[in-house]
């Protein structure tokens, strides 16, 4: 039987062959510990940046802001070390994004203290006077909605449960609303009275911002962070 002369089961068979291919190929791999390198250096997101990366994705700061450095001398000049595949190991989606209206934002957790951060959200132009970057004070007005922060954690696959979802909340709202808080006076200043007490949208979307100087290797967390545009 000459296959050629029966166009039918030519096309069946070639598309048996292109699916066995594909799978062998692409799917199989993408399955493999080789393809999923995991940094024990890179942690799942905690429950404050959980909100605040939503906030982020909600407000499409990705649509102006990439957060992947590319192998290229004139990049890795101005934005430091490119990204390494295990940086987005928890990144579910990723946050790569396609143009730059502003900066690229892989390298930018810890670089400033959350005291700059409450200031450029509040006013970017006071910042940066060029900066075509809205603002976002009226954040520091919304109280964070932890109510599905669990939830979201669990279907994330993070690994912890709704208890420690809770401390780590608690904690954090310790933490920001202290009067020994590194950026309380800035804090206080852009936070109305009422919520000067409880966690804002604006807390969680720079939650994590000073913890030093910026480590290449751990930057692919730290996604929720707006930088000058």
């Amino acid at each position: 039987m000459n296959l050629y002369e029966k166009p039918i089961l030519f096309a069946v068979a070639a598309v048996v062959v292109i699916s066995v291919g594909t799978l062998v190929t692409t799917f199989i791999p993408m399955l493999l510990p080789s393809t999923q390198p995991v940094s024990p250096l890179v942690k799942p997101y905690t429950a404050p940046e959980v909100e605040g990366r939503d906030i982020y994705i909600r407000e499409g700061c990705n649509n102006c802001h990439t957060q992947t450095v590319r192998p290229l001398r004139s990049e890795v000049a101005r934005y430091g070390d490119y990204s390494k595949p295990e940086e987005f190991a928890y990144d579910r989606p990723f946050l790569w994004g396609s143009r730059r209206t502003g900066p690229d934002l892989a390298r930018v957790g810890g670089k400033y203290p959350d005291a700059w951060h409450y200031r450029h959200m509040a006013n970017p132009q006071g910042m940066f006077e060029k900066s075509n970057m809205p603002k976002y004070a009226w954040l520091a007005e919304r109280k964070l909605d932890t109510s599905l922060t669990a939830r979201k954690v669990r279907v994330l696959g993070y690994g912890y449960d709704g208890e420690e979802v809770s401390r780590q909340l608690a904690l954090f709202r310790q933490s920001v609303t202290a009067t020994t808080y590194a950026s309380a006076t800035v804090r206080s200043q852009v936070t109305p009275g009422p919520l000067r007490g409880e966690l804002t949208e604006l807390d969680a979307l720079v939650a994590r911002q000073a913890e030093g100087e910026p480590d290449p290797t751990l930057m692919g967390q730290f996604l929720m962070i707006l930088s000058p545009s």
